[in-house]
C-alpha cells in the first residue's frame, strides 16, 4: 500500500514541478545505478528535497530536521519517503546509525551540507556531515545544483554532477581532512548551481 502511495505522490510532485516550474533535469546519466550513494545539493527552499527525490533515478532517504514534523504535510511526506528525522541541537546517534545502515545495505541518503536554507548566501560554514558519511561508509557522493524558481524566473534547473569518490580516506576522523572533503563537495555544488 505504501509503495502505491509513494508512486502516486512522486508522480503528483513531478507533475507539479513540470507544470509550475518547467523543471529541467541535467546529468541524470551521472547517477550510478547501484551501490551506496550520498546525494547532496544547495538548499534554497522547502521544495528542494522533494525535487531531488522525484528527479533522481534512485530512491533516497532524506535527513530532515525534526522541526519539520510539526507540519502535518511534511510529516506525511516524511512518512511516504521514509525520511530520517534529525535532532540538530545534539549529536543524533540514532539518525547517524540509521543513515549508515541505509548506506551499508547499498541504499542512498540525501542531505544538504549547508545545514539550513540559503546557508551559502548567509555565509555559514558547510557542515561535515556528508564528508563524515562518505568516509565512514565508502559511499560515493553525488553533488547536485539547483537554480531558478524565483518569482521572475519560475523555471527550475537541477543538475547532477559526476559522483565523487572519497574511499581512499575511508575511516579517517581527521577534522582537517573532513573539512577539505566538505570544501571539495561544496565547490562542486556551487559550480552546478550556476
Amino acid at each position: 500500500m505504501k509503495k502505491v502511495i509513494k508512486v502516486i505522490v512522486k508522480s503528483a510532485i513531478m507533475m507539479w514541478f513540470k507544470v509550475r516550474n518547467r523543471v529541467k533535469i541535467i546529468g541524470k546519466e551521472n547517477i550510478p545505478k547501484e551501490g551506496p550513494l550520498i546525494f547532496c545539493g544547495n538548499h534554497r527552499t522547502y521544495a528542494d528535497p522533494p525535487l531531488m527525490v522525484v528527479t533522481a533515478t534512485r530512491d533516497m532517504k532524506f535527513l530532515a530536521k525534526k522541526e519539520l514534523y510539526d507540519n502535518k504535510f511534511f510529516t506525511f511526506l516524511g512518512w511516504v519517503f521514509e525520511a530520517i528525522p534529525v535532532n540538530r541541537n545534539e549529536k543524533d546517534v540514532g539518525a547517524i546509525k540509521q543513515s549508515l545502515k541505509v548506506l551499508k545495505s547499498g541504499g542512498c541518503i540525501a542531505l544538504f551540507p549547508e545545514g539550513t536554507r540559503n546557508g551559502i548566501a548567509k555565509g555559514e560554514k558547510a557542515k561535515d556531515g556528508v564528508a563524515f558519511f562518505a568516509v565512514r561508509s565508502g559511499a560515493k557522493v553525488v553533488p547536485c545544483g539547483i537554480s531558478g524558481g524565483e518569482k521572475e524566473n519560475r523555471r527550475i534547473t537541477i543538475k547532477y554532477g559526476k559522483p565523487l569518490d572519497f574511499s581512499k580516506y575511508k575511516g579517517t576522523k581527521d577534522k582537517e581532512q573532513l573539512d577539505k572533503i566538505t570544501d571539495e563537495i561544496m565547490k562542486n555544488i556551487v559550480e552546478l548551481s550556476k
